[in-house]
């Protein structure tokens, strides 16, 4: 039946027309913006994880940034630790150079307390922010990572904590006037022996606390990298879920618009159905 108040060809053609354009703009912003789903009208769930991953991405960004200055600290004190380590093998050697008895003994213990005050001015100056590993009663505390478990929206902290290696103690000095107690001077070859074997201990303290904060440095700066290249992932999976494929997005963007060109044509053979009713009337 044909009528000239109801075009059903001409409707199906532009409801056509209407999903071919629709489909086509919608192609048009993924290409512009990069991205196939820019907002959450796009598609919710996606871009609702999409979000929740970056935000977890840019927290380990900042994380990675606490790390670093972590790892500097821990470096500091470390190169006061290998420091006072190289100035007690200084005190050896001069110790042991008086267990001659030609030694001159005072002069000798004069040196000497000149670098206990020298190690007691290198353990209170290393420090970085503040932070010094080498003093009693000191420690450092930073975020290593985020545990986030599916579906929910809490995250649970991993923290390293990084303890003074106490030299301080270890020498037994104190940091106001220099002075060691376990250093009780120098007058003769026997009391020269003696402070040989308390250097050594001393030094073997100085050692074990370079040791420790190699190892620790070494744990910080490894987590350091593990949180950028964690970071990195989350990035690409974040990208994997919203980022526009571009070339599919082109090979689309083709086909709609010659679907669009032939959308159009047929709307325009649809609308001229209705001047065919004239031919009845001649």
């Amino acid at each position: 039946m044909s009528s000239i108040l109801t075009n059903n060809s001409s409707i199906v053609a532009l409801q056509t027309l209407k999903s071919i354009n629709s489909q086509l703009g919608k192609t048009q912003s993924d290409i512009a913006t990069g991205k196939s789903v820019a907002n959450a009208k796009d598609n919710a769930a996606v871009w609702a994880i999409s979000k929740v991953m970056e935000t977890d991405q840019s927290a380990f960004k900042a994380i990675q940034s606490n790390l670093n200055v972590a790892d500097a600290t821990v470096a500091t004190s470390r190169t006061g630790a290998e420091q006072v380590t190289n100035l007690l093998q200084e005190i050896k050697d001069l110790a042991i150079g008086a267990t001659v008895s030609t030694a001159d003994f005072a002069k000798i213990d004069t040196d000497i307390d000149a670098k206990f005050k020298q190690i007691a001015s290198v353990i209170s100056g290393t420090q970085l922010n503040g932070v010094n590993l080498l003093k009693t009663g000191t420690s450092m505390s930073v975020v290593g990572s985020l545990d986030r478990v599916n579906g929910t929206a809490e995250t649970t902290a991993n923290r390293i904590d990084i303890a003074s290696v106490d030299l301080q103690g270890g020498l037994n000095l104190d940091l106001a006037t220099g002075v060691s107690s376990d250093y009780t001077g120098i007058t003769d070859t026997a009391s020269a022996e003696a402070m040989v074997t308390a250097i050594e201990t001393m030094i073997d303290a100085s050692v074990k606390g370079a040791a420790q904060l190699g190892s620790d440095g070494k744990r910080v700066s490894d987590q350091a990298n593990f949180v950028g290249k964690l970071g990195d992932s989350l990035k690409q999976g974040v990208g994997s879920l919203v980022d526009t494929d571009m070339e599919e997005a082109s090979a689309r963007l083709q086909a709609l618009q010659t679907q669009q060109q032939l959308g159009i044509q047929a709307l325009s053979i649809a609308n001229q159905s209705p001047s065919a009713v004239m031919s009845l009337f001649r």
